[in-house]
């Protein structure tokens, strides 16, 4: 999904809604260092198992002046450095809870600000997930365009279904594309290759029905808007000349 984030309105729209301190002086430097531009937000919508970081990792290279922002890898990122964010998200991880959708804002902010003011377009994924997530971020900045993937469920299950793994070493085998040199067994151990209960068919027809039934109010939610645009197919190298040609045509980057 595409989103431009306008430096001026999102300045006042935060202060007005008494944001915190962090995303008022993230709004407050970018309006600074670009006051006649607006700094580009892509996001990107799809299913587990369904390309989407294949698709990312093209932009990534067509689009230079793009920043890839993983929201799992920053919440990461911030627990293992143990940042003032990083001990707030721990703490309701470590309970059990949901990290706090502001607390995710705040988190994807305050990794976005360096690079905007480097002038770069962010690819933002894995946030928002659903409805209130992408209520909660339009408190913030103005999505302007999503791309959503559209990949049949019955591909996905194949995909991952022929998955097998090695799990001392982690090396992924998959017998349509990569498959082991003896059937069942590491190339380089010789010890025997396990499927994970989560790639075994029922188990990803459950997950996949679950991320569509989370999902399809966020897709109608920016659809309405006109924001929406669907890419449908079963081949990423089929699939991403049409995303390319599509940012080009919003002038994106």
């Amino acid at each position: 999904m595409l989103a431009v984030l306008s430096t001026k309105t999102a300045t006042a729209r935060c202060v007005s809604i008494g944001r915190t301190h962090m995303i008022r002086s993230f709004m407050s430097t970018q309006a600074a260092s670009f006051p006649e531009e607006e700094a580009q937000m892509v996001l990107i919508l799809g299913k587990p198992g369904g390309g989407k970081g294949t698709i990312s990792g093209k932009i990534l290279k067509d689009f230079p002046k793009v920043h890839h922002v993983s929201t799992g890898d920053i919440l990461r990122a911030h627990v293992r450095e143990q940042t003032d964010l990083g001990k707030k998200a721990k703490s309701y991880m470590d309970s059990g809870a949901l990290v706090p959708d502001e607390l995710m804002i705040n988190l994807v902010m305050e990794d976005a600000t360096p690079f905007l003011e480097e002038g770069k377009a962010l690819l933002l994924d894995g946030f928002p997930r659903n409805l209130k997530q992408a209520k909660a971020l339009e408190e913030v900045t103005h999505i302007d365009h999503v791309i959503n993937l559209n990949i049949p469920t019955e591909t996905i299950v194949e995909r991952i279904a022929d998955r097998w793994i090695h799990p001392p070493s982690g090396r992924i085998y998959s017998y349509s594309y990569k498959p082991p040199k003896v059937a069942g067994v590491d190339d380089v151990t010789g010890e025997p290759l396990v499927q994970r209960d989560d790639d075994k068919p029922e188990s990803v027809r459950t997950r996949l029905s679950a991320y569509d039934k989370v999902t399809s109010p966020l897709v109608d939610f920016y659809d309405s808007r006109g924001l929406l645009k669907t890419f449908s197919g079963t081949q990423s190298d089929v699939i991403y000349p049409q995303v390319k040609k599509w940012l080009l045509e919003k002038n994106f980057a």
